[in-house]
Order: structure tokens, then C-alpha cells, then sequence
């Protein structure tokens, strides 16, 4: 059995472009949950108090389903909508899970 991945940070926009980053990562967002069995979960949204910030939370059965979502057809659209926008800071870390438990 794999490791479970987890992908999670921030990423930075002038913040008259956060919305328009917004919306496009909303739609790879539906796009992914709709069609990769791999994708346990994907979150994006923005951060409440800072202005161009985007928050990020995804999960992953394993690598490799992380490493396919890079190739899929949303995510080339994705990027080709986007290349024009400027990311002007990032934080975003990879962990591999190795057992997970319920809080209580």
C-alpha cells in the first residue's frame, strides 16, 4: 500500500488578480474531484485576511495519482488560462502520510 499524499500551503496574487486565480482554480478544483478517483480531497480558498493570499489543501492516495493530475487535460487548460497572471509569493509543502486517525 502507498503513502497517502497531502499537498498543502498558500500561494500570493496582486490582489486585484486573487479572484480571477480564484475562479480558474475553482474549475480545476471541480474538474479534479469529477474525474480522478486518485484526488481524496481539494480545497482552495481564499484567505480572509490577506488580500491576494489562496489557501491550498489537497490529498492524494499516492504519488503517482498526484504525479497523473499534472498531465491531465485540466491542468494543461489551467495553465495556458493563467500565464498571464504573476504569483508573487508561494509556500506550498508535499507530506507523505504514513497512518492517519480519527480525532475525537
Amino acid at each position: 500500500m502507498s503513502e497517502e499524499i497531502i499537498v498543502a500551503g498558500w500561494m500570493e496574487y496582486a490582489p486585484e488578480e486573487r479572484d480571477t486565480m480564484l475562479g480558474h482554480l475553482v474549475e480545476v478544483q471541480e474538474r479534479t474531484l469529477a474525474t480522478e478517483p486518485g484526488c481524496l480531497d481539494y480545497a482552495i480558498t481564499a484567505d480572509p485576511t490577506q488580500a491576494g493570499r489562496i489557501r491550498v489543501f489537497e490529498r492524494w492516495v499516492s504519488q503517482q495519482a498526484l504525479d497523473e493530475h499534472f498531465t491531465t487535460p485540466h491542468i494543461k487548460d489551467f495553465r495556458t488560462a493563467v500565464a498571464g497572471l504573476t504569483r508573487v509569493g508561494v509556500s506550498l509543502n508535499m507530506h507523505s502520510v504514513a497512518e492517519t486517525r480519527a480525532m475525537r
